[in-house]
């Protein structure tokens, strides 16, 4: 697996580099027949430091844990109990899953937007003519990202793995475009507008 680590105003020991290097590789092999790639990225936040670690595991799957604590070694190692964690979780069907991914349709193409909110915010009213949707006219930044073919179990996973807030998937019953999300309670919410809804229901 490819491992970068990099420093955001942190400098970095050797020692530090072969500790992450050496335990990301164990959980990787632990649950994966091989993992792709490993970034890490450490900085400092006053007193303390903070630590991302995201890794991609194969087609389309991808793991995140955040960690801080007052020293880096700290740090990693609460960023990499959350993505143990999550792992221990989904363990037999993180498993088949991956094996599994041979077998499925490639995921589609699409792009990921991030928009800038102009000044003002979104609760103020538009200045003459403009609309609703000049208030995010900027594009921050533009990705590519795939739109699997999944089960709702599935997709929850994924997007649970990733500590990622929604999640856009084909679902694999029905082959319509279905999102699922995390709620501000904490629960998960589902969207599947191929869903008869019942007379009187809407």
């Amino acid at each position: 697996m490819q491992i970068t680590v990099s420093g955001k105003q942190v400098d970095l020991s050797d020692s530090l580099q072969t500790r992450v290097s050496t335990q990301l590789e164990t959980i990787a092999n632990k649950y994966f027949d091989h993992a792709l790639e490993a970034h890490v990225t450490f900085s400092r936040a006053r007193s303390f430091f903070t630590c991302d670690i995201n890794v991609h595991a194969g087609r389309g799957l991808s793991l995140r844990g955040e960690g801080e604590a007052a020293d880096a070694n700290a740090a990693f190692d609460d960023a990499a109990e959350h993505i143990a964690k999550r792992l221990r979780r989904y363990r037999r069907r993180v498993n088949d899953h991956h094996r599994d991914l041979a077998h499925r349709a490639r995921p589609e193409a699409a792009r990921q937007y991030i928009l800038k909110e102009e000044e003002g915010g979104s609760d103020a009213p538009p200045p003459d003519g403009r609309t609703l949707d000049d208030a995010y006219a900027t594009v921050v930044a533009e990705t590519y990202t795939e739109i699997a073919v999944l089960s709702v179990g599935e997709a929850v996973m994924r997007m649970d793995l990733a500590d990622q807030a929604v999640l856009m998937f084909r679902n694999s019953a029905s082959g319509v475009l279905n999102v699922v999300y995390r709620r501000a309670d904490g629960h998960i919410g589902w969207i599947d507008p191929g869903t008869q809804v019942a007379d009187g229901m809407a």
